[in-house]
């Protein structure tokens, strides 16, 4: 730790808090397993979640509700004052509930999380919980955990006690708490506006596609091109004959690997007849459509559609890239952080789902409705969060995802999402996706107008995304200079830290002797009781 002003001291965490907790300064929750337990909502207990834990305030909701065949433990219940810590997981969580938003009239801690007190006489409970959140104490708690990535990472009482804290004078504790909160106050409405304009950004986005896909972005290039334009019927006639084109290849390559398997004595799996596509009606999600559009289902406009494998496979450190729903962002494929699995397994999975340039493939659980499209013939297998859409020419897949895209994230498609704990959605309900179609001509116009608009968006989105990442920065840097001793004046006629240190010791020393005394009170009436037997 770096060197602190005159008057400040450095010491153990164990040093300041106060032995509120049955004699102990820091306590352990509890995580019964809630979820395998369904119980009555007239409950009125909860285990509080880590990720109810903010910088300095809790998510409303963020509990589980305690099963009634559970008895609930009293001695945990939060309170206004605690300042709570995970314990477990690779994030630390720091919060003073000063205002708990409780959805229950009583919360449990979670097991993955610590509490302790400071003595609020001699110590300010925020001046602790602030540097808890600061830079330095995390990579300091880090440091302590145990274990790894893969089997759990987790902070034992005993390290935690010895983590070093820097501590000011009381009175200065109070000024750099004020000042902080301060700041904080401005910066937290400059995040605000951040986001808020991030927001707008996604309204303006929707509100773009749905001009594009009701023909009104495109409404007087159309009238300009009216002569040139070719009708969704014809249209879908093309689709047609592309679809029974390449089914009757399929027809004619699955014939010659029936009659190879045959020639060779019938050994393995007989070779799987290609499928069809299910072909599924929809309506109109658009009563004023141009026209000149027509709305389809997707599935009239693809091949046969269908999700990736059901299995996990065995990940591999090398071999064929394996996607699944966070793969999915952006409106691409990210091979940054795929899995691997081998090249057998991936042969065996394409059988099923083989995704090809120029698919569209749609998220289905995790995130909804994300979507991309194939740019290259890169081999890679799918995971059932994906669902693989082949689209069939002469439909731009651009047009197609991008629509998808709209159409999920609307009113919609929240009717057709699956699921309570976990949202997902089915590959018949994905079948039936009502798509607005127009020329091949004017779904190229509408491609190129969308990604105009959304090439700006982007770079705003990203930039956006900068500034709030420069108020984390921001925000750590005030929190340097507060336990630096650069954010406030020093008063000399402030009392000293090592002072305080000091009545802390005495009284802690004071409370445990009046412990001893207790214990040794209870254990003379208790003998005393048992002699009289």
């Amino acid at each position: 730790m770096r060197e602190l002003p005159v008057g400040w001291e450095i010491t153990p965490i164990a040093n300041v808090l106060e032995p509120k907790y049955e004699g102990k300064t820091i306590q352990q929750g509890w995580s019964p397993r809630c979820e395998k337990h369904p119980s009555s909502c007239n409950n009125t207990w909860g285990v509080l979640k880590t990720t109810a834990i903010q910088a300095g305030y809790f998510i409303e909701n963020e509990n589980k509700e305690l099963p009634e065949h559970l008895t609930p433990k009293e001695q945990i219940e939060v309170s206004e004052g605690d300042i709570l810590l995970t314990c477990a997981g690779p994030r630390n969580r720091c919060g003073v509930p000063t205002l708990v938003r409780k959805t229950r009239p009583k919360l449990m801690m979670s097991g993955k999380m610590y509490r302790f007190r400071a003595f609020e006489e001699y110590f300010q409970p925020s001046f602790l919980e602030l540097y808890l959140l600061s830079h330095e104490a995390q990579l300091a708690i880090d440091k302590m955990k145990t274990g790894s990535s893969d089997s759990g990472l987790n902070l034992t009482h005993g390290r935690f006690r010895e983590l070093l804290i820097p501590v000011a004078p009381f009175k200065e504790q109070q000024r750099i708490v004020d000042k902080v909160e301060e700041l904080f106050s401005e910066l937290d409405k400059g995040i605000e506006s951040l986001k808020t304009a991030k927001a707008q950004l996604a309204v303006y986005r929707q509100a773009l596609l749905k001009h594009a896909f009701e023909g009104k972005l495109t409404e007087e290039w159309r009238k300009d091109n009216a002569d040139k334009l070719e009708s969704p019927e014809q249209l879908l006639q093309h689709i047609q004959q592309e679809r029974e084109a390449r089914y009757q290849q399929q027809l004619d390559d699955w014939k010659q690997e029936v009659e190879k398997w045959e020639a060779d004595g019938k050994g393995g799996k007989k070779p799987q007849k290609p499928r069809k596509a299910q072909i599924k009606q929809t309506e109109a999600l658009v009563d004023d459509l141009p026209n000149e559009w027509a709305v389809y289902s997707l599935s009239e406009i693809s091949e046969h559609i269908v999700d990736g494998t059901h299995k996990t496979p065995k990940y591999v450190s090398e071999g064929v890239k394996f996607i699944s729903a966070k793969d999915i962002f952006g409106f691409r494929i990210s091979f940054e952080n795929t899995r691997f699995i081998t090249e057998e397994e991936h042969k065996e999975l394409i059988k099923r789902c083989n995704p090809k340039k120029g698919n569209v493939l749609i998220t289905k659980s995790g995130t909804l409705g994300r979507v991309a499209v194939v740019k290259d013939e890169s081999e890679f297998s799918l995971f059932e969060s994906v669902a693989n859409v082949p689209v069939l020419p002469p439909m731009i897949s651009e047009f197609v995802s991008k629509q998808v895209y709209y159409v999920i994230n609307t009113g919609f498609g929240a009717s057709i999402q699956k699921g309570v704990a976990v949202r997902h959605l089915h590959l018949e309900d994905l079948r039936k996706l009502p798509l607005s179609i127009c020329s091949v001509e004017e779904q190229q116009e509408i491609c190129l107008r969308l990604d105009s608009e959304f090439t700006l968006l982007d770079s705003l989105e990203r930039e956006l995304e900068v500034n709030l990442r420069k108020c984390e920065v921001l925000r750590q840097s005030i929190l340097k200079k507060a336990f630096s001793g650069q954010l406030v004046s020093q008063d000399p006629n402030d009392e000293p830290a090592s002072e305080l240190l000091k009545k802390i010791a005495i009284e802690k020393a004071e409370l445990a002797e009046k412990e001893k005394a207790e214990k040794a009170a209870a254990r003379k009436v208790k003998a005393a009781k048992k002699a009289k037997t």
